[in-house]
């Protein structure tokens, strides 16, 4: 059983709800737009799996990948930055879809706080939103889950993207 927290876009900024929010958390996916120094600060934290989004300059590009196939517990995952949603996924995904058949497939970009479970690819699609303060949001989300026979105990952490609760 692995208790997971999942975020996007800080775009160079952690809020301080990440370190109450993911406290209990084994560890940390970032689905891109990064920022320079978060990725360092993050893994002082707790381990971190991430990938590079759009607006990440080569200090992230260098250490981290476009896309991330992973294994946890009995799951598959696939991670990437510019996703898309079900129905409308980046056509670049398709064939990774097809081949890897993924469990949870896991995007960012749109600063858009989605889960839901895309029965033409049987995965469970989550975008965390945006955590950070840069982009058109007005609320910045989170997202923690448990993996374990199936992902379960999904929580969500919303909060003003300047840091009020």
């Amino acid at each position: 059983m692995l208790r997971i927290g999942i975020l996007s876009d800080t775009h160079g900024t952690i809020p301080k709800q990440v370190y109450s929010f993911f406290k209990d958390c084994d560890e940390l996916w970032h689905a891109g737009d990064i920022g320079f120094g978060v990725l360092d600060e993050l893994k002082q934290f707790k381990p971190v799996v991430a990938v590079y989004g759009n607006m990440d300059g080569w200090d992230v590009r260098n250490v981290v990948p476009q896309t991330q196939l992973l294994r946890r517990e009995k799951f598959k995952i696939l991670m990437t930055h510019i996703g898309g949603y079900p129905g409308h996924y980046e056509k670049r995904l398709l064939p990774l879809f097809d081949s890897e058949k993924p469990d949870i497939f896991i995007a960012g970009h749109s600063h858009i706080l989605r889960v839901m479970y895309d029965k033409s690819y049987n995965m469970l699609h989550i975008n965390p939103g945006a955590a950070g303060r840069q982009g058109f949001h007005k609320v910045s989300t989170l997202i923690r889950l448990t993996l374990d026979d199936k992902p379960k105990d999904l929580e969500i952490c919303e909060f003003d993207k300047f840091g009020n609760t």
